[in-house]
């Protein structure tokens, strides 16, 4: 499934037929990070937890002067009607020379079994992979979220060496 890439209100928008990628702002991330909906119409009615977590990453970053759009956190909507069903998102840009991001998601509780998380996560693949100052993703999960384990092989992620207690995944972009 082809994607697009546009930049709409200074923000940077992945899209294909069902899903859309919708980066956060400093000030989105800011919002999200109190627990509030911002400018979204979250189908749970706010963000879930770990999409408040991630957004708190973001917000931190550009508080620090670290974040670099677009390698932040975004929302996840359901391409038909714009509802948010959870966020995705890199843990930081990659280090010059390194060539490694990581990425997580989540999911409002409502949103999961549907396959939201997969196709979030392939889509927001089809573009990093393309980026040249990348060669390796990365995704880590506990070794109890079989659900997220699932949806990593789904999205083309092999498992590799663990790191402590957290089961590692990893998918090499094309050369």
């Amino acid at each position: 499934m082809a994607y697009q890439k546009t930049h709409e209100n200074g923000r940077f928008v992945l899209r294909n037929d069902r899903v859309t990628l919708r980066e956060h702002t400093p000030g989105d991330a800011a919002v999200v990070a109190d627990g509030k909906p911002g400018d979204l119409d979250w189908i749970d009615g706010v963000p879930g937890d770990a999409s408040i977590g991630a957004a708190g990453m973001t917000a931190r970053a550009a508080a620090a002067g670290y974040h670099r759009s677009p390698w932040g956190t975004y929302a996840i909507l359901r391409a038909e009607d714009g509802v948010a069903l959870g966020s995705i998102g890199f843990h930081g840009a990659p280090a010059p020379g390194e060539g490694e991001v990581e990425v997580g998601y989540d999911l409002s509780h409502s949103a999961r079994g549907a396959g939201w998380a997969t196709g979030a996560l392939r889509l927001l693949m089809e573009w990093t992979v393309e980026r040249p100052e990348v060669h390796t993703v990365i995704a880590t999960t506990e070794p109890w979220n079989i659900p997220s384990q699932r949806v990593l092989l789904r999205a083309d992620f092999t498992r590799t060496a663990d790191r402590g207690d957290l089961h590692v995944y990893q998918h090499t972009a094309r050369p």
